[in-house]
């Protein structure tokens, strides 16, 4: 496994790590809780030694779900675990940012309790809630390391302005934005701003929602919960434009590097940021391809050629912004 060490702190995360939103039911629609714990202990076993999850993941089922993992597992204490906070659910289950200093303080002790754990190693403020001021939200987060309740000090979705705002009261170590061939935004602003600033990046949905996973069918229908049925690129016609990507990239990844397409696009984000690479999963056997991962790189020609290739194909390209939370009413 490759690994990188967050800066200021003795964290060090496995550059592939398990993203949890598809347990504990709330991205794909449900999960069976044995096959969660055997899918976290199979990433575990490949040589991940990072677990992400979040509170809003089926409103605290993904977390309990990997405090249980975590406890079953034999060899406990390589993992590391990050989870997220400031995303708040009414009882009917409707989300909205949250990150005052009483949500958090609340939460921290929630999460801690769900995990099984006495400290956290990464912590993410999930959303940014500009509603509260930043530095509020900042100051409670290094008073949370301070405590030694949490070991690393981290955002997610927010824009280089906001970390400048939030940095003002608290250094931060990790930044989880979006990131895949085809969700490429950071390229204008945060990557270059987190590498400036010695922020390491821990990306989300590098299989984009499972389209660079090369198993999507254009008769594919998503049922129940399913994300991907408010994603608007798994409407037509972007589904057939999108499609034709993943086919083109296909033959690239084969020809050039010998790879399948996922492992491919799992790579391609890797080389991009120097950081995480998120990777989500629902059963024991999507873990098969991590290894397949790692030990490579690609060229400048076949990236050049990659982005030929979404250039040619894709003519409305559109990002993930359908998954922002609202704000606080």
């Amino acid at each position: 496994m490759e690994f990188v060490t967050l800066p200021g702190t003795d964290v060090e995360l496995s550059r592939i790590a398990l993203g949890t939103w598809a347990i504990g039911g709330w991205m794909w629609g449900g999960s069976d809780e044995q096959e969660s714990i055997k899918t976290i202990h199979a990433a575990l076993d490949k040589g991940v030694t990072t677990l992400d999850t979040a509170p809003v993941y089926g409103f605290g089922r993904s977390e309990e779900i990997v405090g249980k993992a975590v406890k079953q597992y034999p060899d406990k204490d390589k993992i590391r675990i990050s989870t997220k906070v400031a995303l708040d659910w009414t009882g009917e289950g409707k989300v909205f940012r949250n990150s005052t200093p009483e949500r958090i303080q609340k939460e921290v002790e929630d999460s801690l309790r769900r995990l099984g754990v006495d400290v956290i190693d990464v912590y993410f403020i999930h959303w940014p809630d500009t509603k509260t001021p930043f530095e509020d939200t900042a100051a409670t987060m290094c008073k949370l390391k301070e405590q030694g309740k949490i070991r690393a000090v981290a955002v997610s979705n927010y824009s280089p302005s906001q970390m400048d705002a939030f940095g003002a009261a608290c250094s931060l170590q990790a930044c989880q934005p979006p990131y895949n061939l085809f969700e490429r935004a950071i390229d204008e602003d945060i990557l270059p701003y987190c590498k400036d600033k010695g922020i390491v990046l821990v990306t989300y949905g590098a299989l984009c929602r499972g389209l660079l996973s090369g198993k999507m069918r254009k008769d594919r229908e998503f049922q129940g919960d399913d994300l991907r049925k408010a994603d608007p690129k798994f409407q037509e016609p972007r589904y057939s434009q999108y499609l034709a990507a993943v086919d083109k990239l296909k033959t690239l990844a084969r020809e050039r590097c010998g790879k399948d397409i996922l492992p491919f696009a799992v790579r391609w984000v890797l080389d991009r940021t120097g950081g995480v690479a998120l990777w989500g999963g629902r059963r024991p056997d999507q873990m098969d391809p991590i290894p397949d991962i790692l030990g490579w790189s690609i060229d400048t020609q076949t990236m050049a050629e990659v982005d030929r290739i979404l250039d040619e194909t894709i003519t409305d390209p559109v990002g993930p912004e359908f998954m922002a939370p609202p704000e606080r009413a």
